[in-house]
């Protein structure tokens, strides 16, 4: 990694907030087919699915990154999430209110992390996978939050103040999961890299019936491709 900032910024270099989902592995293939040269951030927040770390490093690893940071942050000190405390995880199906596994703040939080990681390195991108239609209906995912955080990102650095603002890139912003499945088949990315379950089994299987399983699944069928994944029930 980097092991002083950078006086100079580089257009070819961007940052990607790789969870090891489908999402973020696609929004780091589509960096790289941009032409950018990729740093990675994974932040382990002692979450209930550690098992997407492994993921993420299965993805940084494909993608050839310059480097992986894999970042602790133990968010279980505040909780109120059930990817973060001893609440459990919904599932009956996707519902319409913000579900119990919204972990406060949390994308507010790892895009300043990445933030930080960007103007380190001096590039002038960030991408970040998230998606505003095929959703669990998190506030943080939202194409008014991304903007705003960009704007507050242009204020609140170095890079900000001397005229060359990173870029916050959502490119997965308006794509349903099925456009989603279809990009990860287009870029070459074996979708079994990623991991999407909030649940694992303890034998290392897709629970099939969370939220992000569902929908998961429900991209495959509907973009009309094989699913790779192993559930332990069918979703």
């Amino acid at each position: 990694m980097p092991s002083s900032s950078r006086s100079d910024t580089d257009n070819s270099f961007a940052v990607v907030l790789l969870s090891g989902g489908l999402d973020s592995m696609v929004a780091a293939g589509l960096a790289r087919e941009a032409g950018h040269r990729l740093f990675a951030l994974t932040i382990d927040y002692n979450q209930r699915h550690r098992v997407e770390l492994q993921a993420a490093a299965r993805v940084a690893k494909a993608l050839n990154v310059l480097s992986h940071i894999v970042l602790p942050l133990d968010l279980t000190a505040f909780g109120g999430s059930a990817l973060t405390a001893d609440i459990a995880v919904p599932k009956g199906g996707v519902g319409n209110d913000i579900p119990v596994t919204y972990v406060p703040a949390r994308n507010t939080i790892f895009l300043s992390l990445t933030l930080g990681f960007a103007e380190v390195t001096g590039a002038r991108d960030i991408f970040i996978g998230v998606n505003a239609l095929d959703y669990s209906g998190y506030p943080d995912c939202r194409p008014a939050f991304i903007a705003a955080f960009e704007a507050m990102a242009a204020l609140a650095t170095k890079a900000g103040v001397e005229g060359h603002a990173v870029r916050i890139n959502a490119p997965l912003q308006h794509m349903t999961k099925a456009d989603i499945v279809r990009e990860a088949d287009r870029l070459g990315l074996d979708a079994g890299m990623s991991w999407s379950c909030y649940d694992p089994t303890p034998d290392g299987l897709h629970c099939g019936l969370c939220d992000s399983c569902r929908l998961r699944a429900k991209g495959f069928v509907e973009a009309g491709l094989p699913d790779p994944t192993r559930y332990a029930v069918k979703p």
